[in-house]
């Protein structure tokens, strides 16, 4: 008894951290466990029923597979258990969601014994996630005449899975919980430097708020002095969930918040209700859709206006905010769900019915979006057998169609790519619409949680309908720790038998890479049609359109090659002017940031919707550093509009690429990737050919708003600051404080410069040695007077470097490179003031395994400037994250503070910076 005896050790050891036994996915494990309920003396046997019965999880790990044969043995009678009746058998079975359980369900639905059948068939009636093999077998058998298979068609034709459901309630009272005040990051609710831990859901549950055990208590307070009620998580003068998606975050709050989803199935909550002043992040909503919760746009505070009507703002120029209503921690509220509205006792506070959409009720009543998803599917798929007409059970997709406008981008995308759709109908923004996914990516962090999700809903391969799916090693690539070494090699296996290429390969015909995955999505992407979901918020394409989704609906397009989602409306942004010589391209997004607030008076229009960028001429590389950092612009998205050529040479560039990963041995048996190459080839064709030009807008498509952004007055490098002293709290952290260079006056103290993570490309590496190379000419030498660490995104980079003599220069300054032979096995926790050249990856973007020294002041190309990302605050001083471009960055860590305008324009003369002109063309279709 190896294993049991494995497993107990581990429980004395959870123990010590406040943990129950950690959940049983290992079958050979459950089977040990069950041998101990068999043998009706052992001692350890009322255990193992608890086990067994409590804290097995479900879908399609190996210990459901254990537990569904031994469930079948008992209502066979080929097993007796006294604890287990048959009818306890089924009621477990019924829990189990998918995979084995469906089988053993069918064996006996489908079988002999008459009264076993029709209890299986009973329990087959409620479940919904039923994949080709499960369907074939109820198609087969009701050709054959099978009563029970007829029997269950008819019902799941009805979608009585669904009916018999109890309806949602119609008041749900719930007491509020300030979380924070202003933009609240994911990483307050899941924190990075925790990701090791997102598939042990218990222990991750330790890690909300930042570990915070005051505030922890706090909750647990409130939950027990109002045990009726629901508490709803709020942000406070901000946008709760920006930064990312992370599903972990929403188990947390679910953890801590929600309802158990299963009595038989251990932390695993639903149904959180999260809120904000300014709403919740778009991506961070769907993951709420996810688990059937509720997320809500307070509007709880307004911006001040005069008797005419003018915003009143502060001395610094910055709005001036009045409350609507309070939400303190402790008020007592209640969600009407028919009447759609808030209310504190009989006062209506506000209008929800955006929180109560007919499909968002429909996810809350069944405890998740997958079910419905999965419903659907399964109802569709039992009337065409049966050959009726499907049943209108489900709220009608709302399609909304404007007769005589034009189409955004994101408009024609989704068009083409819709499913179930009125044939004909063009469709606009505002209408909701399931659409085939061309290419998923899986990062290593939310990797395992998506693993599981999977097995939760008994998928076993990728869905056909995916052109690519790719699994990174990116998040987790500085130290190859024992942390990493447990889940990394299990992760990449299991995706790859999944179908995905991975950037390790289980076998070993090719070296581990730790390329950034959004960098690898991007050189994948190879149609400007496509459409992308990536496990990460900045799953941001400068082809197609990418969405950054939770690890469950990446899990989902996996599995079904499907997303479910509204049209966005668009925001079009065009460029006017000429690009100093001395500015990078960087400075012209952050440009675009403080342009766009500046013209809408503080309006974010960028919010929660897709940006249009009319970027025309900079190729994929180049354009993908706008479009990343569109996630900090808290959009759900973006689209780059490029020439014919300019795509073409793009498309070119990602060949190349996926033909190298070809001659590393990263292609499978189904060659995903040659694929990918011929679908590159067939769209040049179809640009030079005329037949089907660059993805353009109509010229009468309608923008909720459009910015123009003007290169003239872009005068000096801009950065993004976090402005960590700010009077107002809810002021700091966020993403919308632009500053010029000048701001600094070439004084304030840097103590760290990152160059690396998803929005530096090789020309940042180029400009990084020629940089270098530049000031030991003009000084003689090359002193650091902070630490500069570097981290090229891609393996690729670094090859084409050292073909090209610069990773030479690099070396020559480094004191640390990389060792793929020898790496690295533990978080670096002090720097000296010297180069680090670091593996390809995300490195201190990521905040979970390097970080700067707490209280650091950080100059970064990077995108995450929240608190406690990338540097904690010490006793003394609050660590702040500054974000910028490479140049600024490079020279910052030399000199050991911000430069001045003199020294930044001397340290880039003759440098090839990325430049920007604005496309000549009418980028409009004709």
């Amino acid at each position: 008894m190896s294993k049991y005896n494995e497993y107990v050790k581990e429980i004395e050891e959870r123990k010590s951290q406040g943990l129950h036994p950690k959940p049983i996915d290992d079958g050979e494990l459950l089977s040990e466990i069950i041998e101990l309920i068999k043998d009706t003396d052992n001692a350890y046997r009322a255990d193992a029923l608890q086990f067994f019965i409590y804290n097995t999880l479900p879908g399609t790990t190996p210990a459901a597979v254990v537990k569904a044969k031994f469930l079948k043995a008992i209502i066979l009678g080929e097993s007796v258990v006294e604890e287990i009746t048959p009818s306890f058998a089924f009621e477990l079975l019924s829990h189990m969601k998918g995979g084995p359980s469906i089988e053993v369900l069918l064996d006996i639905a489908l079988g002999d014994n008459e009264a076993t059948a029709k209890q299986a068939a009973d329990v087959l009636k409620t479940q919904v996630f039923l994949y080709d093999a499960d369907y074939d077998r109820l198609k087969n058998a009701f050709e054959n005449g099978n009563a029970v298979a007829k029997e269950l068609l008819e019902s799941y034709a009805k979608a009585e899975f669904f009916t018999q459901l109890p309806e949602v309630e119609e008041e749900i009272e719930i007491v509020t919980f300030i979380a924070g005040e202003g933009d609240i990051s994911t990483d307050l609710l899941s924190p990075g430097a925790d990701a090791h831990s997102r598939s042990d859901r218990e222990l991750h549950g330790h890690s909300i708020f930042e570990h915070n055990k005051e505030k922890q208590d706090e909750l647990k307070a409130l939950k027990e002095q109002h045990p009726d009620k629901r508490v709803m998580l709020v942000a406070e003068k901000g946008t709760m969930g920006v930064g990312s998606s992370r599903m972990s975050g929403v188990n947390n709050v679910a953890l801590w918040t929600g309802i158990q989803s299963s009595p038989y199935v251990p932390f695993v909550n639903i149904a959180p209700i999260i809120a904000g002043t300014n709403g919740i992040s778009p991506i961070f909503l769907t993951t709420v859709g996810v688990t059937g919760g509720i997320g809500i746009d307070l509007k709880n505070w307004r911006k001040k206006t005069d008797a005419d009507g003018n915003i009143v703002v502060d001395e610094n120029g910055e709005p001036i905010l009045e409350e609507v209503y309070s939400v303190a921690t402790g008020t007592v509220l209640t969600i009407n769900t028919k009447k759609k509205k808030l209310y504190k006792g009989d006062q209506e506070l506000i209008d929800i019915s955006a929180s109560l959409t007919p499909q968002k009720l429909e996810f809350i009543r069944a405890g998740g979006s997958y079910a419905v998803v999965f419903g659907k599917k399964l109802q569709t798929f039992a009337a065409k057998t049966l050959g009726i007409e499907a049943p209108t059970v489900f709220a009608p997709s709302k399609e909304v169609s404007n007769e005589g406008q034009g189409l955004t981008a994101v408009e024609k995308i989704f068009n083409k790519n819709a499913v179930g759709t009125t044939p004909g109908k063009t469709l606009h923004a505002g209408s909701d619409v399931r659409v085939e996914v061309n290419i998923v990516g899986s990062q290593d962090t939310t990797g395992l949680m998506t693993a599981q999700e999977l097995e939760s809903m008994a998928a076993t391969v990728i869905s056909p309908i995916v052109d690519a799916g790719y699994q990174s090693g990116c998040h987790t690539a500085s130290v190859w720790d024992k942390k990493a070494q447990a889940n990394i090699p299990k992760l990449m296996k299991f995706m790859n038998d999944f179908g995905l290429i991975t950037g390790r390969d289980p076998k070993g015909v090719y070296p581990a890479m730790t390329d950034v995955i959004h960098k690898v999505l991007n050189d994948i992407t190879v149609d400007d049609w496509d459409i992308i979901i990536g496990g990460d918020s900045h799953t941001r394409m400068s082809k197609g359109v990418a969405f950054g989704a939770d690890s469950g609906t990446v899990a989902l397009a996996l599995a079904t090659g499907e997303a479910s989602m509204p049209i966005p409306e668009s925001v079009k942004v065009t460029f006017k002017g000429e690009m100093k010589p001395y500015m990078d391209f960087r400075d012209v997004v952050h440009a675009t940031q403080q342009q766009m607030l500046k013209q809408f008076s503080g309006e974010n229009v960028f919010q929660g919707r897709v940006i249009e960028v009319h970027i025309g001429t900079l190729t994929a590389d180049q354009a993908f550093t706008f479009t990343d950092w569109t996630a900090e612009m808290k959009a759900k998205a973006s689209i780059c509009i490029s020439e014919d050529e300019t795509l073409i040479e793009s498309l070119e560039i990602a060949k190349g690429r996926i033909q190298i990963m070809i001659d590393k041995g990263m292609d499978n048996e189904q060659q995903v990737l040659q694929g990918l190459i011929d679908k590159a080839n067939k769209r040049i064709a179809e640009i030079r050919s005329g037949e089907k030009p660059a993805l353009t807008p109509d010229a009468s498509a309608k923008y909720y708003a459009e910015v123009v952004v003007d290169l003239d007055v872009v005068g000096e490098p801009m950065i993004a600051d976090p402005d960590v002293n700010n009077e107002d709290v809810s002021k700091r952290y966020t993403h919308d404080t632009i500053r010029p260079l000048s701001y600094y006056g070439g004084t304030k103290k840097v103590d760290l410069g990152f160059v690396g993570s998803c929005m530096v490309h090789k020309g940042d590496m180029k400009i990084l040695a020629q940089m270098l190379k530049n000031i030991e000419q003009q000084h003689g030498k090359v002193e650091f007077k902070a630490p500069l660490v570097v981290a090229p995104p891609t393996y690729n980079i670094v090859d084409e470097l050292k073909a090209e003599g610069d990773w030479e220069v690099l070396q020559k300054y480094s004191g640390f490179e990389f060792d793929d032979n020898n790496p690295k096995a533990a978080a670096r926790t002090k720097y000296e003031n010297m180069l680090y050249l670091e593996r390809p990856g995300c490195n201190l973007c990521m905040g979970n395994q390097e970080k700067a020294e707490p209280g650091d002041t950080v100059m970064a190309t990077s995108t995450r400037l929240f608190q406690g990302r990338v540097v904690k605050d010490s006793d003394e001083k609050k660590g702040e994250s500054l974000l910028s471009s490479t140049p600024v960055v490079v020279l910052s860590t030399i000199l050991g503070r911000t430069p001045t305008m003199e020294e930044y324009e001397a340290a880039v003369q003759g440098i090839d910076l990325t430049k920007f002109k604005p496309s000549s063309k009418k980028l409009v279709a004709a």
